[in-house]
């Protein structure tokens, strides 16, 4: 996690401090509940359906895939307004139903998670050749953490320093680059090993690369990047 400057000649980042504590766990709560939707949940239901209640691979899939689907619609409802994410992945899994149901086959369900990470993947990646990286702004919010120094530093180094937004595409190629590798070996899987293996390796392989994704990310982009936004901070207070 970032280091908060405690300075006493900085008293608007002493008194945001228990702001910054309430982000942080709004932002895992955030991250956390579409992966328990999105991951845990369905394959739960998976399991229950076709071991417990005897439904074929393709009915359970199918069914566990609704999970997603209306959490992605809850999100609409509830926002009021459907940006390009949450309609790409309500298609994609919409899409991913009704070909398992027209094709009878499971893998088609397994694929199309495939599909919508290797899209999203591919976006992150060219991004990084943008003066807009995707991932920035994200990494921009765990960075600053709200800290009026911080986010002062940040724009300075945004403007002026080549290194930092090296480091800034840097993270952003990082993330789409593991993203893309774990989308091609999930769909090769898709279609060459046992559905029932693929239900729990799928979630596992992305598992790993978010993982993977954080330490070198963190290594090669945030890292940097905190440090050269903590140098910034205090010099120019």
């Amino acid at each position: 996690m970032t280091q908060t400057l405690t300075s006493p000649a900085l008293p608007a980042a002493s008194a945001a401090s228990p702001d910054a504590a309430q982000a942080r766990k709004g932002n895992l709560r955030r991250m956390l509940v579409p992966l328990a939707l999105d991951i845990a949940a369905p394959l739960a239901c998976y399991y229950v359906l076709h071991g417990a209640f005897g439904l074929s691979e393709v009915a359970a899939l199918a069914v566990s895939g609704v999970i997603p689907a209306v959490r992605v619609i809850a999100g609409i409802v509830r926002e009021r307004t459907l940006n390009g994410m949450a309609a790409l992945t309500l298609v994609v899994n919409v899409a991913g139903i009704a070909l398992s149901f027209l094709t009878g086959d499971a893998r088609m369900m397994i694929a199309k998670d495939s599909g919508l990470s290797g899209v999203l993947s591919l976006a992150i990646l060219l991004s990084a050749f943008t003066r807009r990286p995707v991932m920035t702004a994200g990494m921009r919010l765990f960075v600053t953490q709200g800290n009026a120094a911080k986010e002062a530093a940040w724009e300075r180094l945004a403007e002026g320093s080549a290194r930092f937004r090296r480091a800034e595409r840097r993270f952003s190629a990082i993330w789409g680059g593991v993203l893309l590798a774990e989308c091609v070996v999930r769909l090769v899987g898709a279609f060459t090993l046992p559905v029932a293996t693929m239900i729990w390796l799928s979630n596992v392989l992305l598992l790993a690369a978010i993982a993977l994704g954080l330490v070198l990310a963190g290594a090669f982009g945030s890292g940097p990047i905190m440090g050269m936004v903590g140098i910034e901070a205090r010099s120019g207070r």
